[in-house]
């Protein structure tokens, strides 16, 4: 059983904190309503969730009093895979409508969390959870960080972006998107892009804060750039300002606002959309 090693966080009767330290494994209480389903199987139903951040990881999950689990559900995982998540101690499968979900719950060897069962879900690749709710609105990919603000204001300024020289869009009526620790997004209403250099593309993501995206490509004489500009068609109430919108990744184009250019900022994003559109 791998130990608690991890450094914790003193949490004093699961105190507010501030975000996350680095390299700090943290957990605090929440007050949200939380529900998971597979099927016809309501795994957890809980009001008393904990948020949990591990150590390097961006995004916090839940855990959820062991009174609050279908533990009925629950067998003893054999073999959870190598290297699954360092500070956990115990898998569980779980068996809803004769379906196996192999090493889906488990129990972290931290003090404090003895008590609690977790369910994986960030990153999952298996099938698991099909459904996850806060209150009765429907939520995905993870849980949403009470630390993490996402904030689209409608603005008037003059947004031109280039895409090797050529322009894409010019616009007076952005909505610049802030979202903590990211770089401001600049979105786009539809009938300000120049539709004739973009190549839709059939990938698809989830946002827990903003919704679905769709994608394209922009093609330009020199080369094609691969699945950088987005679209959210169908927002989540919060982001409804950027609903008809389209923003592109500020890593790998030139955004001109106001007449000045905009440096190309370093993001999570960086390095991937480097590969992708060397």
């Amino acid at each position: 059983m791998p130990s608690s090693a991890a450094t914790v966080t003193p949490t004093a009767g699961l105190s507010r904190r501030h975000p996350v330290p680095p390299g700090a494994f943290t957990y605090e209480p929440s007050e949200r309503h939380v529900r998971a389903r597979i099927g016809a199987l309501d795994l957890v139903d809980s009001h008393t969730p904990v948020l949990v951040w591990e150590p390097g990881q961006a995004v916090p999950g839940y855990v959820f009093p062991r009174a609050d689990v279908r533990t009925d559900a629950l067998r003893p995982t054999t073999d959870p895979g190598h290297g699954r998540r360092a500070q956990v101690g115990r898998w569980y499968d779980v068996e809803a409508d004769g379906v196996t979900y192999p090493a889906l719950v488990f129990e972290y060897a931290v003090d404090g969390l003895g008590d609690y069962l977790g369910v994986e879900w960030f990153g999952r690749t298996e099938p698991g959870v099909e459904h996850w709710y806060e209150e009765d609105e429907e939520i995905f990919q993870h849980p949403r960080d009470p630390y993490k603000r996402v904030d689209p204001i409608p603005s008037s300024r003059h947004v031109e972006v280039y895409v090797d020289g050529v322009k894409v869009a010019d616009t007076h009526r952005p909505v610049l998107l802030f979202e903590t620790r990211l770089p401001v997004r600049y979105y786009i209403p539809a009938d300000d892009i120049d539709f004739t250099h973009l190549v839709e593309t059939d990938l698809v993501t989830t946002c827990p804060y903003k919704g679905d995206a769709r994608y394209w490509s922009v093609r330009t004489p020199d080369r094609l750039r691969e699945n950088i500009v987005w679209s959210y068609p169908d927002p989540v109430r919060a982001a409804t300002p950027i609903k008809d919108h389209l923003a592109v990744y500020n890593e790998v184009v030139d955004i001109v606002v106001d007449g000045v250019p905009v440096p190309r900022p370093e993001s999570e994003f960086t390095a991937r959309l480097g590969e992708r559109n060397a």
